[in-house]
């Protein structure tokens, strides 16, 4: 990926790994939009970073995604990247679950969301010379962690997606990323997130995203050192370990 002269589109810019992605490729001088739910969010987001852009967005409802693409064809033609943030995730006991609205609206957001723009906004990304998707899974995806099974399993998803999108496209001139983050302090599942000391300071994740993506462009998935152990779980032969280790299981 070349890191400068694009016209990106962040969506779930406006705060977390989303707005940190945003302000570091502003910084580079690209021409950044962010998209989200929350108004106020991508509003401090575009007050802090004069010169980015902000739509909102409600990526879990169609008719939205459809109509939000529509104007940035028309507003935005240069778009040649997209990057699929925006996510939630919410715990779930499986064994007293009496809906599943938390569940569907998982789905909908982080795996529904990026296939429904992606296919939205492809006319307009094969026109450009060169161009790019950015997925974002977790190293959740390898490894399940149990307390939120259906994000963990959206993320598998995205995972697999990213796989075949990137072979189908294969002879085009649209390239396609993963980002894999780890556990990052950011407010995804609250304030406690943020301060948990286990998690990574997220402006140390988004330096070392960067500077993988400044000096190996040629990278397919964007994995930092610490998600590697999760990544690589099976491939190393300690899945269970790691899950084990993952989800408190005793023996």
């Amino acid at each position: 990926m070349n890191i400068t002269g694009n016209t990106i589109l962040i969506t779930g810019g406006g705060s977390g790994i989303g707005r940190g992605l945003a302000e570091a490729f502003h910084a580079l001088g690209n021409h950044v939009i962010i998209a989200g739910r929350r108004k106020q969010a991508l509003e401090a987001t575009i007050a802090a970073n004069p010169g980015m852009a902000s739509v909102t967005l409600d990526i879990e409802d169609p008719a939205s995604i459809r109509s939000f693409a529509a104007q940035l064809a028309t507003d935005y033609p240069a778009l040649n990247v997209v990057i699929h943030n925006a996510g939630i995730m919410r715990p779930e006991n499986l064994l007293e679950q009496d809906d599943l609205a938390d569940a569907e609206a998982t789905i909908a957001t982080n795996l529904l969301g990026p296939m429904r723009l992606t296919a939205a906004l492809l006319p307009l990304l094969r026109k450009q010379p060169h161009s790019t998707l950015m997925t974002v899974s977790s190293g959740l995806a390898f490894v399940p962690m149990t307390p939120t099974p259906t994000y963990s399993a959206t993320k598998a998803a995205i995972h697999s997606y990213t796989q075949s999108l990137r072979y189908q496209f294969r002879a085009t001139t649209t390239e396609v990323l993963e980002l894999i983050p780890p556990y990052v302090a950011t407010e995804l599942m609250g304030e406690g997130q943020a301060k948990d000391p286990r998690a990574m300071p997220l402006a140390e994740y988004l330096a070392e995203v960067m500077q993988i993506l400044k000096t190996h462009p040629e990278a397919t998935e964007i994995c930092v050192e610490r998600v590697k152990p999760l990544r690589f779980a099976a491939e190393n032969g300690n899945f269970d370990a790691i899950f084990q280790g993952l989800n408190g299981v005793s023996h």
